[in-house]
């Protein structure tokens, strides 16, 4: 599950076509520029567990924030900081307190750091050189109005559904 980041994709695509290609989607619809909200999900979840999610994204107003500082994972992961983080930070909190057998990255990482990935270290790539590359695109203030449940698999990369945050479901008052 993913929060699509229109504003920054013509950028996180040139990377995708660059290291990634068969993960390219072919659908319109899917963001490749997100913000993670909880991964691995479900490998296929059922109407039940689609309510949940509803539930909780309705729960969820819209969150307005501004992508401007460029940070590195010690893996060399470089990555947009989204500020203010605590509204995404605290959205992965109630995914994995309703969905506890799906941790965040497989439980590969003690901290939830919301981010938007934009490149890695090498010789060649640097925090200024992808600052340079990103251009115009930052900074930039977003609204994050939905959630898109993706499925990544080579050649197969797709959008399976998108769902809005704050909505009210059908047949609530």
């Amino acid at each position: 599950m993913q929060i699509p980041v229109p504003a920054v994709e013509l950028f996180v695509r040139g990377r995708f076509e660059h290291y990634d290609p068969a993960y390219l989607s072919v659908d319109p619809a899917f963001t490749h520029a997100h913000i993670t909200v909880l991964a691995p999900f479900l490998p296929a979840a059922d109407s039940a567990a689609l309510e949940r999610v509803e539930s909780l994204l309705a729960e969820t107003p819209p969150i307005t924030f501004a992508l401007d500082r460029i940070e590195t994972f010690p893996n060399g992961v470089i990555y947009l900081a989204p500020e203010p983080d605590g509204p995404f930070r605290e959205l992965t909190e109630r995914f994995v307190a309703a969905f506890p057998q799906c941790p965040p990255y497989g439980g590969q990482f003690p901290d939830i750091v919301p981010h938007l990935t934009l490149d890695q270290l090498s010789a060649e790539v640097t925090v200024a050189s992808t600052r340079d590359r990103l251009g115009d695109t930052v900074p930039v203030t977003c609204v994050a109005d939905r959630v898109d449940l993706v499925w990544y698999e080579p050649h197969r990369t797709r959008l399976l559904t998108s769902l809005p945050l704050g909505a009210v479901r059908a047949g609530s008052p």
